[in-house]
């Protein structure tokens, strides 16, 4: 299988915090190239357009001022000394250009310096040619928290307007739209996946092939792996994780190159995987346990190996058949000669001790 490109979609409730996190050689130990398409003022124009908007809509949650891509490059990039500021007007205008939104990025290592990456933040409006203005027609009132209230006598007494309660009056701007609405496509699942293949042939475009990186494969019987983020305290446990599911991967590989249909191979995915987890779950209240979780891959590593194992003497049409029509009959196989060498080296060790 080829290395799978990590790409993730974010969203950003502090978008001027976040631009200075990503561009600020204090935050960034090793920072090597920032690019904008508009200058500071137009992202504090736009956090500013969002928060008015989210309020005035009286939604409940968090208000979303942009969304981000993370993009991990190949250490490719960087050991080949190719121009940072180079790479990151490419990937930046690149986008821009196909999606037609304003962005903001840096490019940087991490602490470690074993992850190359991009942040790229982007705007989900166009900035409107002219402002729109919008006036009072009449005298408006507005409570404490800023809400429009539809009477005089809401907001006063004898004629006073209570503490913390606010007018405007007629003929002034009541509000002002600098941007237009928030595009939806930005909002939709398939414009993630998209983008993933997008910036994944982007990056592609100069390595060899046997740099090259692909979009993990979804309804695949490959197990995606996880990244590691920095001051992660689960660290430990996602590496662990990580070597079971390559371990699985591997045994994937073998199995598709010697001609098993990968169609039965998410059958075996599912049998051995998918629904003992699931049925985990169930178990534990809806919770899911890592070490449950690590241990049903690690039967199911066990297994498949056993399978890849037990074909390896035959031919690809031996392979063909035994993945195909028989798979349930062979899978409960192997299955059991993984119980019973299990049991067997159980039963070794309590000799020994």
């Amino acid at each position: 299988m080829r290395r799978a490109s990590y790409i993730r979609h974010e969203k950003l409730p502090d978008l001027m915090g976040r631009i200075n996190y990503i561009s600020s050689g204090e935050e960034q130990e090793h920072l090597y190239a920032v690019y904008q398409t508009q200058p500071e003022e137009y992202w504090r124009e736009l956090a500013k357009e969002n928060r008015d908007s989210f309020f005035r809509s009286g939604t409940s949650g968090t208000c979303i001022e942009a969304r981000e891509f993370i993009i991990a490059l190949p250490e490719a990039y960087y050991k080949n000394g190719w121009d940072p500021d180079k790479v990151l007007h490419h990937f930046v205008e690149s986008f821009r250009k196909e999606y037609g939104a304003e962005c903001i990025a840096a490019l940087h290592h991490n602490h470690d310096m074993n992850n190359y990456h991009i942040h790229l933040i982007y705007s989900e409006r166009d900035k409107l040619d002219e402002p729109v203005i919008k006036i009072a027609t009449r005298n408006m009132y507005f409570d404490p928290d800023g809400r429009h209230l539809r009477t005089k006598k809401e907001a006063t007494v004898d004629g006073e307007l209570m503490p913390g309660y606010t007018m405007i009056n007629k003929g002034e701007v009541y509000e002002q739209h600098l941007f237009d609405k928030k595009s939806p496509v930005f909002k939709q699942k398939y414009f993630t996946a998209q983008v993933k293949r997008f910036f994944t042939d982007l990056m592609n475009q100069p390595l060899r092939d046997d740099q090259k990186l692909q979009v993990f494969p979804k309804n695949s019987p490959y197990l995606a792996t996880k990244k590691i983020g920095k001051n992660n305290p689960k660290a430990d446990e996602i590496r662990r994780t990580n070597d079971i599911r390559r371990r699985w991967n591997v045994q994937v590989d073998h199995a598709l190159k010697r001609g098993a249909p990968p169609e039965s191979l998410l059958t075996v995915k599912s049998e051995l995987i998918a629904k003992p987890v699931a049925e985990s779950i169930k178990q534990s209240g809806g919770k899911k346990d890592h070490d449950k979780y690590d241990s049903i891959i690690i039967k199911a590593v066990l297994i498949i190996t056993e399978m890849c194992k037990s074909l390896n003497k035959y031919g690809r049409e031996s392979w063909a058949e035994a993945w195909g029509e028989a798979l349930m009959k062979f899978m409960d196989l192997c299955a059991e000669r993984v119980a019973g060498k299990t049991l067997a080296q159980h039963k070794n060790h309590q000799l020994v001790r």
